[in-house]
Formats: C-alpha cells, structure tokens, sequence
C-alpha cells in the first residue's frame, strides 16, 4: 500500500513539473485588435475557460498575470485588448483617453468580447459549456454588461469595476452567474451605485454574490495601485486581504 501511494504521488509530481502554462499571441479577425491567450499544454481534459478584460490603464503586465494564473489553476484563459492594438500607460491622462474612446464605440468593444470568446469556445482544450469572463476596474464594467446582454456565459466576475448602468436588465435577460467585489472606501464605486446594482440583480432574478470590504478603495486587487495613487494623488490602494478573499470567491466560481 505504501508503495502504490508512492507511486501515485510520484506520477502527480511528474505531471505538475511537465506542465507548462503557453502563451499565445492572438490577432482577433476584422482588424479588431489583439489578445493573448494562457492554457497548460499539460492538460489532460477540456477545461473551463475565461475572458480577461483589463483596467482602464489597458492590457498591460497585469491583466496577463491575472491571465496566466488562472491558466496556473488549469484553466484556459484569453486577455484582450479592449482598446485595440497595445494602447496602454501608467499615466491616468492617457487612461481616462483611451477608455472614452472605447467607450465611444461600444458596438467594437462587444464585437472584440465576443471575437475572445470565440477564440476560446473553439480551442479543443476548452469546455464551450463553461466559458467565463472577469475584469478588473473599467473591465469590471465591461464584463457586467457582457451579461447584461444576455450572453451564453456561466458566470462573470468584476473586481472593482462600475456597477451603474443605464438600461436595467429585464428578468431573464443575464444567464451567468454574477460576482462582484468592491471596495467599501472606493469613491468611484460610491454606495449608492452598490445598492442601485443591487436593486437591479435582485429584480431581475439573477444569482449574484456581493463581497464588499470596509475601509478598501478603488483598484485594491492591484499590487502596484497604492503607488500610483500616491503619485497621481488618486484614492486608489491595494488589500493584500480583499484580494486573496476575492480571488478565492473567484476560484470557488469557477469550480462549480
């Protein structure tokens, strides 16, 4: 019995050094733009997959770090550039910019979500029947109204993304499953937005989890954001706490 024990572990430590997450650069179709998609060549199974949308500094080094963990978990995973072909800056100047042009153009910005998840619904890795999307800040926003039209999507997570928007959701119209967490303390997610989307999810019948962490402010999942607030004098702050929670809030999701 010992050694069959040991011979399992030996086979699962085998598989754990053969696996390698892969990096895929992806030029959507129509001139959309890009994206760059994450998966383990090791695995053994079609897995659930993921769409990544970035902050409002667009998709830089960690909108793909968030990619390739999830890839890390065992999932397939594919970041796209929301704003084209490698808009991004640390500079909230630039950022404001570039997201009022996407903004512009929401039509495009559909049409490079559903472009990602096209990608991943016909990679042979991927299980079509459990495609998900998360994002972070202005990909907070994007991925909610992914699901407020009425996507074929299991669920949507948004991490300090806006919660207002101006078409209420019909009952019926989201199929995915919701999670959001936010900041307590974030001055751009004020409370009443927070209950506006709650009035909003509850009416419509949507299956929606709320974490919401005290004293936290705006882009707290994000390591280098207490940095950047301070230089630009933004109330923005990382929580070593509220990230692990909602990563973990993210995990158990994606495992159901």
């Amino acid at each position: 019995m010992r050694l069959v024990s040991l011979l399992v572990a030996a086979v699962f430590a085998s598989s754990v050094l053969n696996a390698e997450v892969v990096e895929e650069k992806i030029t959507l179709p129509n001139k959309l733009g890009t994206a760059v998609m994450y998966y383990d060549n090791a695995a053994s199974k079609p897995a659930p997959a993921v769409v990544v949308v970035h902050e409002w500094w667009g998709l830089n080094d960690y909108a793909r770090k968030r990619a390739k963990q999830l890839a890390g978990e065992g999932y397939a995973a594919i970041a796209v550039d929301m704003y084209g072909t490698g808009k991004s800056t640390s500079h909230p100047k630039d950022a404001m910019s570039f997201m009022n042009a996407a903004l512009a153009e929401p039509e495009k910005m559909n049409a490079r979500f559903d472009a990602a998840l096209d990608i991943l619904r016909k990679q042979s890795s991927v299980d079509g029947s459990k495609l998900y999307a998360i994002g972070y800040c202005f990909g907070g926003a994007v991925v909610l109204n992914q699901a407020r039209r009425g996507l074929d999507l299991a669920g949507v997570a948004s991490f300090h993304g806006s919660l207002g928007t101006e078409t209420k959701v019909e009952p019926g119209t989201i199929k995915a499953k919701v999670l959001v967490a936010t900041g307590g303390a974030d001055t751009m997610v004020p409370a009443k937005q927070v209950a506006g989307f709650v009035e909003e999810m509850t009416t419509a019948g949507v299956d929606f989890e709320l974490l919401s962490f005290p004293g936290v402010m705006h882009s707290f999942t994000n390591p280098d954001s207490t940095v950047l607030g301070k230089k630009y004098d933004m109330p923005l702050g990382y929580d070593a706490h509220a990230d692990q929670v909602s990563w973990a809030a993210l995990m158990r999701m994606l495992a159901k």
